[in-house]
Parts: C-alpha cells; structure tokens; sequence
C-alpha cells in the first residue's frame, strides 16, 4: 500500500469515526414572519425570514417547502383524491343527482370558484441576498440554492408571499360550520423535513403534517375587532386586551387606528396555528405545572355552559398526561373553535364546539394528547401516522376512562372488535402503508387510530402492564424533540423490559399476519390418575405467549403461563391473586403445544386463553373451553 493510498484510507476512516461520534442530528429553523391579513377579501400578505441550520452531515444544494393551500383548488391532488377514493371524507364531498337520478358524491374542492380557492404563492425568494431558483410545484415549492449548505453552516432565507384562505372544507379555511371566521392552519411557506431518511416534500392529499423544530417569531395585522389564539406566547399582551392583559395593567390602544398587530413567539415547535373570530370569549384558567390553559369560543349561549364545564376536566387531563407519558414542556396551551373534528397544532388544537359536553371533552382530550406525540415526540406523521393517532388513542382511552363515573376494566374492547372487523372485512393494509396510500378512508382511519393503539395495548399482554407503563416513559424521555421511527418505541420496550420484541414491531406493522390460537383438545387421563391433557394450536401467522386461565367446579382458579421462545423474556404475573404455574415455552415453528393440569377433566369447569382480553386473537370462538 502506498502512503497516499494510505493517507486517505486515514482520512476515509476518521471521517467515519465522527460521522458515527456525531450520532444523532436534527435540522433547526428559525422563522419570522409579518403578515396582515384582509378580512373583507380573505386573502393576506406577508414577509418571512428563516434561518436555517444543516446539522447534517450532508451538503444541502436544494430545499423544499410546503404551500398547504394550493391544495384547496380544482384539479389539485387532493381534488383528484376526492374524487377517486370509494368513501370520501364526508367533509370533503357533496351529495348531488347524477343524470339517472341517482345520489353520487362530488368533491367540494371541485366547485370552488377562484375567490373561494385557497391558495399561496411565493415571490422575491432570496438566499443570503441572492436570488434563488424556484418552481412551484402544487403544493410544493422546489429551490435550487444560489449556494450550497455544508454540514454544520446556516444561510438565512428570504421570501414575500400572498395567500387566499380557501371557505373552510378541511381544517384550515374561512367560515366553517360553526360560524368561525378564520382557522389558520398551515398558511405560510413551510420548510420540509430533511432528516437521516432524506427529504420529507409529501404532497398535501389531505392526511397529516411533518415538520422542522424552531422557534417562531410571528406579527399578524388584522381588523382590530378580531380575537386571535393559537401557537405561542402572546408578546404585546396589553394592546390587545380581549382578557390577554396582565392584571392591573391598562389595555393601551389607539383610537384611530383600524387595526392591530398581534406578536406571538412560539420556540421550539414545528408549526405555528392560529384562528380568529370577532365573536370569541377567552376564559384562561392554570392547569398542572402553571400552564395556562386558553379556551376560545363563539359567544353562543347554547355552548357557553359546556364551554365553561370543560375547562377544569380539561386540567385533570393534563395531568394525567403529565404521569402517563412526561411534563409538558410549554407554558401555555389553547382549546379553540375552530377547523373541522379536531385537529393538533402546536400549542393548541381547532375543534368543533357545538356539540355535547361529552363529545367536546373527547375531541379535546385526544387533541391534548397529541402534543405528546405528535409536537414533542412528532414521529412523521405521513410515513407512520399510527405512531402519533394510536398511542394518542390510547393515552386518551385510559384517561376518559379514569375520569368517567363507571369504570370498565378493558377500556380498549371496543377497539379490538373494530380491528377484527377490518381484518374481517379484508380490506386491511400494513400499519407500513404511507398515510396518503391507503384504498378506503375507513382502512386508514381503524389502521391508524385502531390498530395503532393496540399495539400499545398489547404490549401490555406480552410484557405486563408496568413495563407498558414504564416503556412509555422511556420512549418520551430519550426520544423527545427527536422525530422517532417505529423501531424506537420498540427499543424502549426492550430496554425496559429486557424482552426481544422486533418480531412484534414486523408482524404488527409491516405484515397482514393475524394473531389465532385455538384449544384443539381437553382429554382426560384414561389410566384413572387425576391429569387432564390440554392441547393447545396456533392457527394465525403472528406468535404469542399465551395466558390461560382454568376455571374448576369447585370455584377456584388457576392460570398457566406459556412463554414464547423467540421473547426469551417471562411476563409477571398479572393476577397475583390467583395461582400461576410457567411452563416451558412454545416455539413458533410448532403449531401445536401440548400440557397437562393435575385435575380430572371432571373438575374442570372452563378452560380460557388471554381472559384479559388484551390479545388481539381474531378469531375468539376456538379460545374458550367450557363444560356446559
């Protein structure tokens, strides 16, 4: 070997040795943004400077950014998706007669004219004040760079843009169903994701939100007679009033001016959302650890009263929140009417407000939940949205069960008959499906929200409900701020619990493979010894370690332990009330598995695999043996 082979086989190594050093890495922008916006036309202008950060280790020489609102216009991507999918968002489409008099369903997006579209268009895009390429592409902005980003250096981007908030259909727009004037959602040029992975420029066909942490400094103009909530911590609290200003202190405005500028800072989150409406009342109230807690609602007599019995609910449930994952990190968080359903943002959610107490503090409590999961821990969304909607759905399952005034035992039943109707159904696609591929809504929506969940849940069958407990804890204390992949949530458990769990994490995500066990066989003892042979089949790809519970004549109870060779781990036991035997463990390449019980089969009443009801076994009718 030569020296100067030598030399860069060196440097080719040291390069490898920091790269690996340097280990985890996150982008970072820093936005600050004016706007005023035209309450009469609906439309608004802006200017925004971000600074951004490469912590890469590679060199940058395009960026992409989101332009949400494009997609509010015909012919766009979320249009065609509308139109094409066999169960349209109901929000989404219109029923109408077709010419043989028949009701059919046509995209609302379709029918907007040009001063109902949304739109957002960029101008005078510079880097470092140099004018850089771009090519708006639907909802995408493509940039090719005056100059390259090296690892480690920032350039400072600068652009003007002019938006069209679209009359409201999905989230963000003007004047929902409820009457409220503006939800922002989404509205400025949105830098892209860039991370270990690669560029994250998902077009918007309507699903979820991915995005970069950094701190935003934000104006919005508007007609002064405006209430605005959102993202962030209002900075100019006593000229604007509307119960924002310190106590004690005057609301200083100008008599003559017809607007005012609101200033929010919001750091460290990857969006910034408001809302506005003439007509809102704001009641703040301290939730755990000091937040304030902002509720923004229509002055409607109808919905004060559920408004107003919200508030302290809402506190108990950060709290519970607080204890199940972690602290939340901010200081503030905003309940508004606003957008469609419900949808989190960062620092608040838009939700409906209309409705009953107990369907407006379910929309808030999930909502709530996923500042956990999707603003502090913020997996992506579009590639894994059951990382952010199903543990969110769990986290929200216990709590409103907690909270309720009768408790049930399994607060994730329901869920799991919904998942085995889907299996049922045969319309079921891999947890891996990208959140925009999915055939049916409904395949997205139980996948996502359902399955999701029970994948939490379950893990409380396979590694016990405290190691569930503390595995969640760990997945929010070393992955906070980090943007975690499914393996991550994984490793938690398996460092918690000290079980191998990656066959769970492929069966469960990547794979149609079904959990079924069946008891195949009871047979008694022919030679008068009291035993009872007990054989036991795996029918379902996915394996298991098995609970069963022997219920006898006389009324006592026994369970029986099966542990799963490939976990190399063993459950403790969840009924320490009740008698439990561990026996050898079954390995997956044999379908069946024999044991035996000292008893007569005389003495045996029942017979029941996973009476928790936490295995998502698909098929239930072969797990119960019962002498009638």
């Amino acid at each position: 070997m030569n020296n100067r082979i030598l030399f860069g086989f060196l440097l080719m190594s040291i390069s490898s040795v920091f790269a690996q050093s340097k280990g985890y890495w996150q982008q970072k922008v820093d936005y600050k943004i004016d706007v005023s916006m035209n309450v009469e036309t609906y439309q608004y202008k802006g200017k925004q400077k971000l600074v951004y950060t490469n912590n890469s280790s590679d060199t940058l020489r395009r960026v992409y950014y989101h332009l949400y609102n494009n997609a509010f216009q015909p012919g766009s991507e979320m249009d065609a998706r509308v139109q094409t999918i066999s169960d349209p968002d109901a929000r989404m489409s219109v029923k109408v007669k077709n010419a043989e008099g028949k009701d059919v369903k046509e995209s609302r997006i379709a029918k907007l004219q040009p001063n109902e579209i949304g739109y957002l268009k960029v101008s005078n895009f510079k880097q470092d004040g140099v004018a850089a390429i771009t090519k708006e592409v639907s909802t995408i902005l493509e940039v090719t760079l005056a100059k390259s980003i090296l690892p480690g250096k920032s350039t400072t981007f600068t652009l003007d843009f002019e938006g069209q908030v679209p009359v409201q259909i999905r989230r963000s727009g003007r004047n929902n169903s409820e009457g409220v004037e503006l939800s922002m959602a989404q509205w400025y040029p949105k830098m892209a994701e860039f991370d270990f992975e690669g560029w994250h420029a998902d077009p918007y066909i309507a699903r979820e939100f991915h995005g970069v942490w950094g701190d935003f400094d934000v104006n919005i103009t508007i007609d002064k007679n405006y209430i605005l909530g959102g993202s962030g911590y209002l900075q100019n609290k006593n000229e604007i009033g509307f119960g924002y200003e310190e106590k004690g202190k005057e609301v200083k405005k100008n008599p003559n001016t017809k607007t005012l500028t609101w200033h929010f800072i919001a750091p460290n989150v990857h969006d910034f959302t408001w809302a506005a409406d003439k007509n809102y009342l704001h009641d703040v109230i301290k939730g755990p650890n000091n937040v304030d807690l902002h509720f923004l609602y229509k002055n409607n007599s109808k919905i004060i009263d559920n408004w107003k019995k919200m508030q302290p609910i809402m506190a108990t449930v950060m709290d519970y929140y607080n204890k199940m994952v972690g602290p939340y990190p901010y200081k503030q968080y905003s309940f508004i009417q606003g957008g469609d359903g419900g949808m989190e943002y960062a620092m608040c959610t838009l939700m409906l407000g209309n409705g009953t107490l107990e369907g407006n503090v379910g929309t808030a409590t999930h909502e709530l939940g996923h500042s956990w999961f999707q603003h502090i821990l913020a997996s992506n969304e579009s590639k894994h949205p059951w990382m952010d909607e199903g543990f969110t759905s769990y986290i929200e399952d216990i709590v409103l069960n907690e909270i309720a005034q009768k408790k049930v035992e399994n607060p994730f039943e329901g869920s799991y008959k919904t998942y085995v109707k889907l299996v049922e159904s045969g319309k079921e696609q891999p947890l891996s499906t990208h959140g925009d591929r999915y055939d049916e809504n409904r395949s997205y929506s139980i996948a996502s929200y359902v399955k999701g969940e029970l994948f939490l849940s379950q893990l409380q069958y396979l590694i016990g409900k405290e190691n569930t407990e503390k595995s969640l804890k760990r997945y929010y204390t070393d992955f906070k701020f980090k943007h975690p992949t499914p393996n991550d949530i994984k490793r938690s458990a398996e460092r918690v619990s000290g079980a191998n769990l990656d066959w769970y994490l492929t069966d469960w995500t990547e794979t149609l493979n079904t959990i079924d066990y069946g008891i195949k066989n009871v047979e008694g003892a022919t030679d008068g010894v009291q035993r009872t042979g007990v054989t036991l089949q795996r029918i379902g790809r996915t394996p298991m370690p098995i609970d069963l519970l022997v219920e006898y004549a006389d009324g006592t109870k026994e369970s029986f332990y099966i542990p799963l060779r490939m976990m190399s781990f063993e459950k403790g036991n969840p009924t320490p009330d009740i008698k439990r035997t561990i026996l050898p463990d079954w390995a997956w390449a044999n379908p069946n598995y024999f044991f035996e019980i000292s008893k007569s089969k005389t003495d045996i009443k029942k017979i029941t695999i996973d009476p928790s009801g936490l295995m998502a076994d698909v098929k239930k009718d072969n797990n119960v043996f019962e002498v009638k």
